[in-house]
């Protein structure tokens, strides 16, 4: 008996020393990124431009593979089957690691047992805006107005479970105000519809409209991020505008599958947050109307566990269903 548990203690021990040396020598091919966005959006043109400083410190390549639809569950249900060894990992947003387990009745996978968190990329504030027609020029008259008619007011965003589309729904929980909620395919058409007096009102992204707002075509009621942004310094936040508290920021990071080893994990994790800290990327980024937001895995995951509970109690209350 002795004989046999130091022989499973040795095949454990060179085990271990294998699977140590293996991850210390990695990557040695390859490596995929399946991103769950379309080509030529802000996830991937994020992704792209931290790719060459990827491949130049991995020495390997970075392969980029495109996989939307579904709110991000394609692509990230490949992520979630594929092999814990580091070579396909998966970049994802706030609606398919946090939102979608409470908008969808089966979802292809569990993101909080099936996926590894490595890093969060960027955070993406959202503005509301409003037609100039439109009377009120602050947030407080915006919703006494919505008050005084309940129903009345359609408020657009950029697409059914997305994290505009739930921002919208915070907003109108915590002001205790009925908007119409109108979907569209992507933030620009629903800038594009207030633009144009065909809706009143949107959360849109910053690249969307912030041309139109320093134009003044535009009405800014106020940021959807906890704090003021940079590029329009004189906006309030939703919270200082009378919600306090309201905090709706979309967001995206990269992931791995569960089981995928920490010291890969933390190697992933080291040249990314290098590359978000690169000036020249982080300016890039901000040109997108993305801020880098590095962190560790560890933070990363905690986050995306609070953002499914915040969210799926808005998702409750507001009776969304994406199937």
């Amino acid at each position: 008996m002795k004989l046999i548990i130091r022989a499973a203690a040795a095949l454990m021990a060179a085990g271990l020393a294998f699977a140590a040396i293996a991850q210390a020598d990695f990557p040695t091919k390859p490596i995929r990124v399946v991103v769950t966005f379309p080509p030529g959006g802000s996830a991937d043109a994020v992704v792209r431009m931290i790719v060459p400083r990827l491949n130049e410190k991995l020495a390997q390549q970075v392969v980029v593979d495109n996989r939307p639809g579904a709110g991000g569950n394609i692509g990230l249900a490949v992520v979630a089957k594929a092999a814990p060894d580091g070579y396909t990992l998966g970049v994802g947003a706030a609606g398919a690691l946090a939102a979608n387990s409470s908008l969808y009745a089966q979802m292809p996978f569990d993101p909080l047992k099936d996926l590894k968190p490595v890093s969060m990329l960027a955070a993406i504030p959202f503005v509301i805006v409003g037609n100039p027609a439109l009377a009120p020029r602050t947030q407080k008259d915006l919703v006494a107005m919505a008050k005084s008619q309940p129903g009345k007011l359609s408020i657009g965003h950029g697409g059914n479970g997305t994290a505009m589309h739930l921002s919208a729904a915070l907003f109108s929980q915590m002001a205790d105000i009925k908007l119409v909620e109108v979907p569209y395919k992507g933030s620009g058409p629903a800038a594009l519809d207030v633009l144009g007096n065909q809706i009143p009102l949107a959360v849109v992204d910053l690249p969307s409209a912030l041309q139109h707002i320093k134009a003044g075509k535009l009405i800014a009621y106020a940021v959807t991020s906890p704090q003021r942004l940079p590029m329009l310094p004189d906006v309030p936040t939703v919270s200082e505008a009378g919600l306090a508290g309201y905090d709706s920021t979309g967001w995206f990071g990269v992931v791995a599958p569960a089981g995928t080893p920490p010291a890969i994990v933390a190697r992933l994790n080291a040249e990314i947050t290098a590359a978000l800290n690169d000036e020249q990327i982080k300016a890039a980024m901000r040109n997108l109307g993305v801020e880098p937001a590095p962190g560790k895995p560890e933070a990363f995951d905690a986050y995306i566990r609070s953002e499914t509970l915040k969210w799926g109690k808005v998702i409750k209350q507001a009776n969304i269903k994406l199937d």
